[in-house]
């Protein structure tokens, strides 16, 4: 734990916090324990649901190893950011968070992130949580009918009819490695309808559903793999899949597909890069 960076970052939190904002009166006791104008750390265990002193405790290092759900608890009513959650468990237990602090972070990305997909060369789109796709660039439109990629990616390389033509050896090489995907998104977005959705349709999809209960491999993400690919205007050659993460906005990703037409994966394979 590091306990004063821990402090430093709750404190000045606090002190921004309106009661009001949770229909309470400002504290009438001036100085540190009312945080300036800010909600008291008495006011702050009530909102938060938690025995007097309990943030005083947390704030001041008293609390050994705190609990995910207590951390959440401060860290809601205190609005931080993502970021500020993230650095809110490393401080208070040495680790990232297990799950984003607020429900739409992986739905709303930055629309910069649509600039700097523009700015890539290579075939390059940005999806939300649910894999629904937010951004992409003429290049990787290039890749479908009419220039319109599908609205969901997930659905698109499980479902699509055309996906089974376009990734090439879609039952072998493609299927079994995003199904795990899939999978794996279902596990820390339980509540996602639009993932239940797609989950639901894969069961019952003939050549899908029998590989997604298979469970023999599990990948979560694509990066780093090199995938046979179909291009409908350059025909068949080799992918290289580069996956990332905007970080203010956990499990939205950006996709780089590096295609090279004619070859094979001995052709395009790189070193890994090292200091």
């Amino acid at each position: 734990m590091n306990k004063d960076a821990l402090n430093g970052l709750l404190e000045s939190r606090r002190a921004l916090i309106d009661p009001a904002t949770f229909g309470l009166e400002r504290p009438q006791r001036q100085g540190r324990r009312a945080a300036g104008l800010g909600v008291s750390q008495e006011q702050l265990d009530q909102i938060a649901g938690y025995a007097p002193r309990t943030y005083n405790r947390l704030v001041n290092g008293k609390i050994v190893d705190p609990s995910f759900d207590l951390l959440r608890a401060y860290a809601r009513p205190l609005s931080l950011t993502e970021q500020e959650w993230v650095a809110m468990c490393r401080f208070a237990r040495s680790e990232d968070p297990t799950a984003p602090l607020h429900p739409r972070s992986g739905k709303d990305v930055p629309g910069m992130w649509a600039d700097a997909v523009d700015g890539i060369r290579h075939m390059a789109y940005v999806t939300d949580q649910s894999y629904n796709l937010l951004a992409y660039n003429d290049v990787f439109a290039a890749l479908f009918a009419n220039r319109q990629p599908p609205p969901n990616m997930m659905e698109w390389m499980l479902l699509s009819e055309a996906a089974r033509t376009t990734l090439t050896d879609w039952k072998t090489v493609w299927a079994p490695y995003v199904l795990p995907q899939l999978r794996g998104a279902r596990a820390i977005l339980p509540d996602d309808c639009t993932l239940a959705a797609i989950e639901q349709a894969v069961k019952a999809d003939l050549e899908c559903g029998p590989m997604y209960e298979e469970r023999t491999t599990a990948q979560v993400h694509p990066d780093g793999q090199e995938r046979p690919l179909l291009h409908p205007l350059l025909g068949p050659g080799w992918a290289n899949i580069c996956a990332a993460e905007p970080l203010s906005s956990p499990n939205a990703r950006l996709m780089i597909v590096m295609f090279y037409p004619g070859v094979g994966p001995s052709h395009v394979r790189r070193p890994h890069l090292h200091a």
